[in-house]
């Protein structure tokens, strides 16, 4: 299960993001893509990828699921897109979340949610954005179980 729920504040960062629609199988060829991506523009990633989900697939068609995938990028690099491919730079503010870290397959993410949800909601805050996933081990080379993914909700106190 996840470890003990906390809000934390994030840092202003810049991010290399590309905008999906669709199925959450196509996530690791997205995230290919957006490595290509940052490749051929020169840029430094400089953190964990993350995800942003904006819609649940319990309540969506898997072809209706909106998502957007983040690779944080060092330097001053200038806001663009998203291009005709869906990729793109901007500006993320810092913001309060209310985050916790979950070790294993991400087929078990679901409860993790619902765990935050109810945290959220009985301790005097309210989800003020989409959830995030940020990815701390990388699945090429981490077993399932060893996996570890914070998984945030920003927030804002009632």
């Amino acid at each position: 299960m996840a470890s003990e729920i906390t809000v934390k504040s994030t840092e202003p960062t810049t991010v290399a993001f590309i905008s999906m629609k669709g199925p959450f199988d196509l996530i690791s060829a997205s995230f290919d893509r957006l490595y290509a991506w940052v490749s051929q523009k020169g840029y430094q990633p400089s953190g964990p990828p993350l995800g942003l989900y904006y819609n649940d697939p319990g309540q969506v068609p898997a072809e209706e699921l909106v998502w957007e995938l983040q690779s944080p990028i060092a330097g001053d690099v200038a806001p663009t897109g998203p291009d005709e491919g869906g990729l793109g730079v901007k500006r993320v503010e810092a913001r309060e979340v209310a985050s916790t870290v979950y070790k294993g397959p991400y087929e078990g993410l679901g409860p993790v949610y619902g765990a935050v949800v109810t945290w959220i909601m009985g301790n005097g805050y309210e989800i003020a954005g989409a959830p995030e996933e940020v990815y701390l081990s990388d699945p090429h080379e981490t077993p399932p179980e060893e996996l570890l993914t914070e998984i945030r909700f920003p927030v804002r106190k009632l």
